[in-house]
This record gives C-alpha cells, sequence and structure tokens, in this order.
C-alpha cells in the first residue's frame, strides 16, 4: 500500500474549520484531526486495545497517539509497521501530507501538531485544529502559543505503508 498524500490533504482542506462527526472531538483537537487525515490518506490502525501501543481508534477508546501530539511524534519516531516516518531537519524537505510538531514552550513535551496542505515556493503552509488554520506558515510566530524557545520536529511520511 502507498500512502495516499492527495486523500489526506482532501481530507485536511474539508475539515480543517468542521469537525466530522463520524469521529470523536476533544478540546485540543489537533492530533486527532492529524490522525484523522493520515487515516483518509491509507493509514492502517493498529495495536488495539493497548492504548500506550500503535496508534488507532476504536468507538470511544484510542490509543494516546491518536490524541496527543507528543506522543504521535514519539510514535513516528519508532514506528516501524503500518505508517512510518523519517524525521528531516528542515520544513523545506516536507511535501503535502507531512507532519509537523511543536513544542512551544521548548521544555521537551510536544503540545500541537499539523499537517502540511500547501507550499508557497518551499515554506510548507500547514492546517490545523484547536484554533482551526487553513493554509497557514508552518513556524507558527504569529501565535499567542509562541515563544522564543519554541521547538519543532519534521516528520516525512514513508510513501510506502508497511504491514500491520
Amino acid at each position: 500500500m502507498i500512502y495516499n498524500r492527495e486523500a489526506a490533504v482532501n481530507y485536511a482542506n474539508k475539515w480543517w474549520d468542521g469537525r466530522n462527526p463520524a469521529f470523536p472531538s476533544f478540546d485540543v483537537d489537533c492530533t486527532n484531526f492529524i490522525s484523522q487525515c493520515l487515516l483518509a490518506g491509507g493509514a492502517p490502525m493498529h495495536g488495539y486495545p493497548n492504548r500506550e501501543r500503535g496508534w488507532w481508534l476504536r468507538g470511544n477508546n484510542w490509543s494516546f497517539s491518536w490524541s496527543t501530539p507528543h506522543s504521535l511524534r514519539w510514535y513516528f519516531a519508532g514506528s516501524k509497521k503500518g505508517l512510518t516516518a523519517q524525521q528531516v531537519f528542515s520544513p523545506e524537505e516536507l511535501g503535502l501530507g507531512d507532519v509537523i510538531f511543536y513544542d512551544f514552550q521548548g521544555d521537551g513535551r510536544y503540545d500541537h501538531s499539523t499537517i502540511v496542505t500547501a507550499k508557497d515556493g518551499n515554506v510548507p503552509l500547514v492546517n490545523a485544529h484547536t484554533f482551526d488554520a487553513q493554509h497557514r506558515n508552518w513556524a507558527y510566530k504569529d501565535s499567542y502559543m509562541f515563544s522564543p524557545n519554541a521547538k519543532y520536529v519534521f516528520f516525512k511520511i514513508n510513501d510506502q505503508i508497511m504491514p500491520v
């Protein structure tokens, strides 16, 4: 199977300012939204029922990586099956359907996630939930959450989906 970047981006553009009733909605909804986009791109869920393993949603239960930016960031760092990703060192290396994680305080705890849905030259533009955004500059320097201590992690989703 191949990660369908176009389907992930189409989903992100359809639901950036709304909530799909087929999924739970959270007050802090950024990673739940990213997970829905990845699922739309063909990412297979695995790991149920262990909330600390894999990436999955089933009924009113889900893995931490489905809903929490810090957990999805670490899932990507170590996943060898299903949807996998490679950390890259600059936002310019990202393409459509890739994911960015934000540690706004610089304390090692990632508290936001976005998906690349367009580019302005080499600059990624992202969609997000919580504070809904479409085609926003990836750096979030105009956000009240931003601080000079902010750190980012960039993940390029591998096109080949590994067997679960």
